[in-house]
């Protein structure tokens, strides 16, 4: 099977956590993007995570500042997600943050 490049695209309308992208069981993920945009007039923060297959979660980003009106780049290298692993985030506040991601799968067949 080809690599596919895709995006996974969130709107955080909840400060629950939130799935933004599951890896594949057959492919390993290489994130090159994630954009953040606060489309209102009040600053909020986002905290990002990656949960492996044990269910243990890292922190990309604890309670990152996002001003208002602003778009964020959140990465400055790629983070590689292995399979089944998740990126999730979640906002301090619902109904402020859009949330893009571009992503490389690559398939290990």
């Amino acid at each position: 099977m080809a690599n596919i490049y895709t995006n996974a695209k969130i709107i955080l309308d909840t400060t629950d956590v939130t799935t933004l992208y599951t890896a594949p069981s057959d492919s390993r993920a290489i994130v090159k993007s994630i954009l953040v945009c606060n489309t209102k007039t009040n600053a909020t923060t986002i905290t990002v995570t990656i949960t492996d297959a044990s269910s243990a979660i890292f922190e990309l980003y604890d309670a990152k500042d996002i001003a208002a009106f602003t778009t964020v780049e959140l990465l400055t290298q790629p983070v590689i997600v292995e399979e089944n692993e998740i990126l999730k985030v979640e906002a301090a506040n619902s109904d402020r943050l859009h949330v893009v991601s571009a992503i490389l799968e690559i398939n290990r067949d």
